[in-house]
């Protein structure tokens, strides 16, 4: 394409202020490369997310202010399809199971992960 004196080429995709458009207008590698910041995010938080001697609302707080901007960058523009509202969802459940933690059985005495609906409590709470 050419505008005045300016020659411009046609691309699939292009990355503007950390965000990738395509030309199909599909967010699906946007998102898998937000979880993928997310989970790099996650990471380096692992120690504070996992420690016991903080408390379940600050580690609330961490989440909130360091991990969720960071996957959710550029939401404003997206629209999800079911798919990448569960990809999303997914996410966030595994990083509330880290600070959460496990539970203990109360009829088996066993440890087990949370369920999703205890996730949602847990969130409404905090």
């Amino acid at each position: 394409m050419r505008i005045d004196n300016s020659t411009y080429e046609r691309v699939e995709e292009f990355k503007y202020l950390g965000t990738t458009s395509t030309n199909q207008n599909s967010i699906a590698e946007e998102i898998k490369s937000r979880l993928r910041s997310g989970n790099a995010c996650c990471h380096s938080a692992q120690n504070l997310l996992s420690s016991r001697l903080l408390s379940k609302t600050l580690k609330m707080k961490i989440y909130r202010t360091i991990t969720l901007p960071v996957v959710l960058y550029g939401c404003e523009a997206w629209s999800l399809t079911l798919r990448e509202e569960r990809k999303l969802r997914v996410f966030e459940n595994m990083v509330l199971r880290r600070i959460f933690g496990t539970r203990r059985d109360e009829l088996t005495g066993e440890w087990r992960r949370l369920h999703n609906e205890e996730l949602n409590e847990f969130l409404l709470l905090t």
